[in-house]
């Protein structure tokens, strides 16, 4: 059994989320901005489908992605150098959000609910939630969203309607938060292809200290408003021996 969470009610320290359904802590009605963010500091995120109450979730290994730790494969090091596309931040947040609740040809429905996207476009307009989109030709080709607080960023989820358009993204995120002094990027649930970018598991007991050191640490990124990535931040994967002296 699990808790219930009723509105106001703090919530149940992480370490007693389930083995099985791994990482399932507590269950309620109430889905806000200002909940959502109380999660994101506790360590636990919302997961859920339609039909089903909202349920929060800490997992245990949690998968986690260190910036200087991402894997750049040579295949979108090559899309990279071509730039046929532009890289923008914060442009369309709530097209992004729609973007990525699309349903895809493996799944049957989406976690991502219309009280999922009011929440955390609340969060955009208080300079918390950012997307990173990328754009070919004129037209939005992929992106992703999430949450910055202090020196982590939370990923929420991708999309990509050319190839390699959310891998592009992706890759400048990470290399504009090696910038700003960003230390770890939460991805929540294991994957392969997480792990094939550098992603890897840590105890709950580790990402919740790291927290604990991170999320109250300033980092270098614009606060209370839109992001703008700097233009040759792409430089820093392509030649990332100046990209370490920059940040020395």
């Amino acid at each position: 059994m699990v808790d219930w969470l009723n509105p106001g009610d703090p919530f149940p320290p992480a370490e007693r989320a389930l083995a099985d359904p791994d990482g399932l802590l507590c269950a309620g009605l109430e889905l806000t901005a200002e909940r959502v963010l109380d999660a994101y500091h506790h360590g636990i995120f919302p997961w859920y489908s339609d039909g089903q109450p909202v349920l929060w979730w800490s997992p245990d290994p949690r998968m986690v992605l260190t910036p200087t730790d991402f894997r750049l494969h040579r295949s979108l090091k090559k899309v990279l150098r071509n730039r046929r596309y532009e890289v923008r931040c914060d442009t369309v947040f709530s097209e992004v959000m729609h973007a990525c609740a699309e349903l895809r040809p493996d799944q049957h429905g989406t976690w991502i609910s219309d009280a999922i996207i009011a929440a955390y476009s609340e969060l955009h307009q208080r300079g918390i939630a950012h997307s990173v989109e990328t754009w070919i030709d004129g037209e939005l080709a992929g992106g992703l969203y999430g949450l910055a607080i202090g020196r982590v960023f939370f990923g929420e989820s991708m999309f990509m309607r050319r190839t390699d358009a959310s891998k592009i993204a992706f890759a400048h995120l990470l290399a504009q938060l090696r910038r700003w002094r960003f230390e770890l990027i939460d991805c929540q649930q294991q994957t392969e292809h997480l792990g094939s970018l550098g992603a890897a598991p840590i105890s709950r007991a580790d990402f919740l200290e790291q927290l604990g050191r991170l999320l109250h640490s300033a980092s270098g990124a614009p606060t209370g408003g839109r992001w703008r990535f700097d233009d040759d931040v792409v430089t820093d994967l392509l030649n990332p021996e100046a990209g370490v002296a920059r940040r020395e």
